[in-house]
């Protein structure tokens, strides 16, 4: 039931706190020359954060000649299979939904329904796993892209000490670093779902009747062996008291010993 109601809820927060990110710094260049200076550089990036194609213009401080540049870096491909992961792990739980409350059923029939659930929550705990790694290994590199301090680095203007070089804002990441607690969180929901679905499994009811079997064959075989030795105590006991005891016959024979002794007298 936890998967059900928090699966798709925590695919959503992840790909919609990452793809759907846009952000941005501003930076200033204070030339000697007021007139070259430029206090409102404006850099904007978003998702899926090909930060090389970001281009921005900035003034050198040597007359009206302005420098263009890019951000480093390119963590699209982390970010994309991020966002990928965690759309179809969204319509793969609400078709899963469905399946639970209308289709129970069918799901059971034949066991096929439990073993395709088993096989793709495994694949989908891995994938999450490894999205997550490789979105927080990418977002650690745009951070650092998008640092104003390495940015200011790559204008010319900055490495003069006449010129006055400083970040105005820098670009706020909370969303991000959501999407990647929401990564790990759904690799969490997710791997902690493969142990309830494998015991929806053919697997898992085969394995307890393996085991099952080998303990009723040993405690029918102790019961038997208990009931042969009861039985063989009762009967050589009786056997015992039967030994024991004189017979009438031979009671009786003597028993008439001195009635005849009695009439020969």
């Amino acid at each position: 039931m936890c998967m059900v109601i928090f699966a798709p809820l925590f695919a959503i927060f992840a790909f919609a706190t990452c793809g759907g990110y846009s952000g941005g710094l501003r930076l200033s260049v204070d030339c000697v020359n007021k007139t070259e200076s430029n206090l409102s550089i404006d850099i904007a990036f978003a998702y899926p954060f090909r930060l090389q194609q970001v281009t921005f213009e900035v003034p050198t401080c040597e007359g009206k000649e302005r420098q263009k540049l890019a951000l480093t870096g390119d963590s699209s491909s982390s970010a994309e299979f991020f966002v990928t992961v965690a759309v179809f792990a969204f319509l793969y739980s609400l078709a899963a939904t469905v399946v639970y409350i209308f289709f129970q059923n069918k799901y059971r029939e034949n066991n096929r329904g439990p073993l395709i659930d088993f096989i793709v929550t495994v694949v989908f705990s891995f994938l999450w796993l490894v999205g997550s790694s490789a979105w927080a290994k990418g977002l650690s590199d745009v951070k650092v892209a998008t640092d104003p301090k390495e940015v200011l680095l790559l204008m010319s203007a900055c490495k003069q000490p006449s010129n006055k070089c400083m970040a105005v804002h820098s670009p706020v990441m909370s969303s991000l670093n959501t999407s990647v607690v929401f990564g790990f969180l759904n690799f969490i929901l997710w791997a902690g779902n493969i142990w309830f679905v494998f015991k929806e499994t053919g697997w898992h009811s085969s394995g307890q009747r393996y085991l099952s079997d080998p303990m009723e064959k040993h405690s029918s075989s102790y019961n038997q062996g208990g009931y042969n030795q009861d039985s063989y105590g009762s009967s050589s006991g009786y056997s015992q008291q039967a030994s024991l005891g004189p017979s009438s016959d031979e009671f009786g024979q003597q028993s008439s010993g001195p009635a005849s002794f009695t009439n020969q007298i």
